[in-house]
């Protein structure tokens, strides 16, 4: 897409622009809000556009990704990110965990795209808030979980572990079932009040086996209760007469659909975790 790439480049935070929309629902800022592009985020491999949505007074800030900016992925080749990424952001609703900022599917300058809640994460107040780091090869000790050995440079190796952190594992659970290809560690945003979400979903629903990911720590461990209820709902859910398939239905494609629920059976059936497969790389690169 030629027109945003012409945007100025942003060095974010850009501004005081709200991170939330106080008062009022979020989502129904972010689909009847008027948006207005401020500067494009030069990390994001596809065009993302930092914006601001403003209705009747209120405002925030939010990302702005137009399906017309998208680059093809010869592996993803049914519907858009877009509509992945709103898909995700309805799964997660339907959880009760909140882990995806309000996302809405709407039009904006560049065409149809997806419109999420600008996040501004905060920065843990100690060691025990962290959620990822590289210590010593051996026992990671309490409070975290072993992901794998990385390479450090010069000849070292470290082993890369993430925090047992019962937000991690919710979104451990929920990537699970969207097939999320892409769970990187910039993807984890601590937000105040000791909120974590997860951004950039893109890559997710695919009917084959994708889920790549940082958070193995919990392989083939018994899911917790509370995650084997919230499976339980979103098999009601999922249901062809159910409120979240109805959701998904105009976002992903009937196969992708019936994927989902595949996925969310097989983890009630189990009663575990998920452990990497085979037949795909199990953790992203680049890890961060």
């Amino acid at each position: 897409m030629s027109a945003p790439e012409r945007i100025p480049a942003l060095s974010l935070p850009v501004d005081g622009a709200a991170a939330g929309a106080s008062g009022a629902a979020p989502a129904e800022l972010l689909a009847r809000g008027e948006l207005t592009v401020r500067g494009r985020i030069p990390e994001a491999s596809n065009a993302a556009l930092y914006c601001t949505v403003s209705l009747d007074g209120r405002e925030a800030a939010c990302v702005y990704k137009p399906v017309a900016g998208e680059r093809p992925l010869w592996d993803f080749p049914d519907g858009n990110l877009a509509r992945r990424e709103v898909a995700a952001y309805e799964v997660s609703e339907a959880t009760g965990w909140g882990l995806v900022p309000p996302t809405v599917l709407r039009d904006g300058p560049y065409g149809e795209g997806m419109c999420q809640l600008w996040i501004e994460p905060v920065p843990g107040d100690g060691p025990g808030e962290e959620l990822l780091a590289l210590v010593d090869p051996g026992d990671p000790g309490p409070g975290w979980k072993e992901i794998g050995l990385a390479e450090v440079g010069e000849g070292r190796t470290a082993l890369l572990v993430h925090a047992d952190d019962p937000r991690l594992r919710r979104l451990a659970v929920l990537d699970a079932v969207i097939n999320n290809a892409d769970r990187k560690g910039g993807h984890l945003l601590p937000a105040p009040g000791g909120r974590l979400y997860g951004i950039d979903h893109g890559v997710t629903f695919h009917t084959e086996d994708k889920l790549r990911t940082l958070l193995w720590g919990w392989a083939g461990e018994p899911l917790p209760e509370e995650a084997v209820e919230v499976l339980r709902g979103l098999a009601d859910a999922l249901a062809e007469d159910g409120a979240l398939a109805a959701r998904l239905r105009p976002l992903i494609t009937g196969a992708e659909l019936e994927a989902t629920r595949a996925r969310v059976a097989a983890l009630l059936g189990t009663g575990v975790h998920p452990r990497p497969g085979g037949d795909w790389p199990a953790l992203p690169w680049p890890p961060i």
